[in-house]
């Protein structure tokens, strides 16, 4: 999973950071339309002394909920962040003021869903390029939250309460390093998908390649 992840920053041209303990966090959103349900995951993976990677995959939401996607707070629609990375644009702060999360501190590019129904609407509505907001905090204080409900009106919210405060423990580590700036990238798992085709692909191509090598020398 970590080479495939890896892969897609690649293949994207992404900046992929190996220095010991900085932080590559990764959003991977689910390819459903249905709202409302923590189906997508966050990756974060980095560098320890030895060169080794150490990798974590939690639960989490990269859309919003029902409620902000029927009763929007933008006349445009409610915001719907786009794939994408977003280098620098995220520090420790304080969500709404109450405890510490990754805050957004520089333009991140939105979709406002406009129709004001209960599906996700990746592609039809306006893009929008600015401060939104768009925050990566946890849901409910503790265990693990069933529905986004209210808790996403675009931001990147962990399901886990405890999971959150793993990450939150990664990052205040990545800041006495590295200070208080983070990057974050948004992907699909259709890019997964489209990764593993390519390598199944080549890797058939160069045993085709080897098996007619072995013919043409056998005659």
């Amino acid at each position: 999973m970590l080479g495939r992840i890896k892969a897609i920053l690649k293949q994207n041209g992404y900046t992929l950071y190996t220095e010991p303990y900085r932080l590559n966090i990764v959003g991977l959103r689910n390819d459903s339309i249905i709202p409302n349900r923590f189906d997508d995951e966050i990756h974060v993976f980095y560098t320890k002394q030895d060169g080794s990677w150490n990798y974590h995959i939690w639960p989490a939401t990269t859309d919003p909920g029902t409620f902000w996607l029927n009763n929007p707070s933008y006349e445009q629609g409610t915001a719907i962040l786009a794939q994408g990375q977003y280098l620098d644009s995220y520090a420790i702060g304080k969500h709404k003021g109450l405890y510490d999360s990754l805050i957004q501190n520089r333009p991140v590019t939105v979709i406002r869903d406009y129709d004001r129904d209960a599906l996700l609407d990746f592609y039809n509505g306006e893009r929008q390029t600015g401060n939104f907001g768009i925050n990566i905090h946890r849901a409910e204080s503790s265990g693990s939250t069933k529905l986004i409900n209210k808790y996403s009106a675009g931001c990147q919210v962990f399901q886990d309460a405890h999971d959150f405060e793993q990450f939150m423990v990664l990052c205040e580590q990545h800041r006495r390093l590295y200070g208080n700036s983070f990057t974050y990238a948004l992907g699909d798992f259709r890019s997964m998908r489209r990764v593993t085709v390519k390598r199944v692909i080549a890797a058939l191509s160069v045993s085709a390649a080897m098996a007619l090598g072995w013919m043409v020398f056998t005659d």
